[in-house]
């Protein structure tokens, strides 16, 4: 489950219960960490996601009209990132490779311009991608659980753009990735070669963000998405 979910979960529970309401502030950023058992920077990069939708309104600053307000029922937000979600799962697998390379060929080389950034924050999340990659190179995963972790990986990588905007879009397409490149899988001629080549792509679009090489990271990530499409045989993109 993806870390907004968690907060979005919870948010709507104890909207449920009567533990919150509109207009009142979500817990503390350490005490949401601490409840759901995740990081400080993904709870921060969660409400991103959550005022992309609607569902918060955030303010800066240690006063009392700091952090992250209620401002909406989650239902109406979460019900068209859904409708969105669920669209991309009848859309020609063509379309759906040409948006990715759009949006993360543009985050990658966003991404890499703020790498040159002092962000510790942010070089805290590109940790986290790395690490999803250390994941990746266990080779007992089967097809589908390194699939599954590609495409955390690529959803990780558009969200390093710093765009929230992006980073929902990018979320709501997952489930439609990681169903067309697992079903292309059996298309591969040979699966354990294909995995070895995904990695090194994967470790060279990181090292082109942490290089801070803006171009060469676009470049990468678009070579290595049209490239699995061309490999599986399921057509090149136009």
């Amino acid at each position: 489950m993806k870390n907004y979910e968690l907060v979005l979960r919870r948010v709507e529970a104890d909207l449920a219960a009567g533990r919150l309401r509109l207009g009142e502030r979500l817990p503390g950023e350490r005490t949401l960490a601490e409840q759901l058992a995740i990081s400080r920077p993904s709870v921060r990069e969660a409400v991103r996601v959550l005022e992309a939708m609607g569902v918060v309104r955030t303010a800066t600053g240690s006063g009392p009209e700091a952090g992250a307000v209620i401002v909406a029922e989650p239902a109406s937000p979460l019900t068209a990132l859904l409708r969105l979600h669920l669209a991309t799962n009848h859309l020609p697998m063509g379309d759906i490779v040409q948006t990715r390379v759009l949006l993360e060929s543009w985050a990658a080389h966003q991404a890499a311009t703020r790498y040159l950034s002092d962000d510790v924050e942010f070089k805290e999340l590109v940790a986290s991608a790395e690490g999803l990659l250390d994941r990746m190179d266990d080779p007992g995963l089967s097809p589908e659980d390194f699939h599954l972790l590609d495409a955390e990986f690529h959803v990780a990588l558009s969200g390093l753009a710093g765009n929230v905007l992006i980073a929902a879009v990018m979320s709501s397409l997952r489930s439609a990735i990681h169903g067309y490149v697992l079903a292309a899988v059996p298309n591969l001629p040979d699966w354990d070669a294909t995995v070895v080549g995904l990695r090194t792509e994967h470790r060279g679009i990181l090292a082109a963000i942490r290089a801070g090489s803006a171009d060469d990271a676009a470049r990468l990530i678009t070579e290595h998405i049209e490239g699995f499409y061309r490999a599986a045989r399921l057509s090149t993109p136009s």
